[in-house]
């Protein structure tokens, strides 16, 4: 599903990322963990296509088959918005949509009919048990409905891969282990790619694979 091969990331003088090579198989969860600093988020915005990699000659990132170096900014948003989901530790919900309006809005982009879109978001606001919140605004949400919601969100466009950052570091620890449970029923359901950026050693352990960074490279 993912293969990136020879990433470093610069920002001036300032090495975040270390020559990384990583594959990910389809339906695989993967954690990473590391302090603070080591580069996981770098990383994870670079695999999710929304950073770019020092321009390396032996660089590659693929996805899905698709090799993403070289594509044109449209090209690579329309690859983006078809293949990949965002579920953030801040969930990002626009406040002055509800519940349901949120989760469309990347099927609208996607530009899925009104009535296609309102049902499948009616789907996952269903499988999450969310279906009495769909009219309600997120500051009408507690913090893990609104997380469940953004998790609805990434996942409306049938998305092959999820890349999620820190997901449960705002939520309480009921709420918390419910989203690490529901990350076990999206794959087994819906058959996706899991990434996830966390401190959570519980979810990180959850995980099939769990990789440790330091100094911008995997131990």
């Amino acid at each position: 599903m993912i293969k990136a091969k020879h990433i470093s990331k610069h920002y001036g003088d300032l090495k975040v990322l270390d020559n990384i090579d990583l594959e990910i198989e389809r339906k695989e969860i993967i954690s990473i963990v590391g302090p603070s600093g080591v580069g996981k988020t770098t990383l994870l915005q670079i695999l999710g296509t929304l950073e770019q990699p020092d321009q390396l000659k032996d660089s590659s990132l693929e996805i899905n088959g698709q090799q993403i170096r070289g594509l044109k900014k449209k090209a690579l948003a329309r690859f983006r918005n078809d293949n990949i989901g965002f579920i953030f530790q801040f969930h990002q919900l626009l406040p002055e949509f509800t519940a349901l309006e949120n989760i469309c809005i990347p099927a609208f982009i996607h530009k899925t009919p009104r009535n296609e879109a309102e049902k499948r978001a009616k789907e996952l606001l269903g499988f999450l048990d969310l279906s009495h919140r769909a009219t309600h605004k997120p500051n009408e949400l507690s913090g893990g409905e609104q997380q469940r919601v953004a998790v609805a969100r990434a996942l409306i466009n049938q998305p092959k891969v999820i890349f999620a950052d820190e997901p449960s570091g705002n939520l309480d620890t009921s709420s918390a282990d419910r989203l690490h449970r529901l990350f076990l029923e999206l794959r087994d359901q819906f058959e996706q790619t899991f990434v996830i950026v966390t401190h959570n050693e519980e979810l990180a352990n959850m995980a099939d694979r769990k990789l440790e960074m330091k100094d911008g490279h995997f131990i």
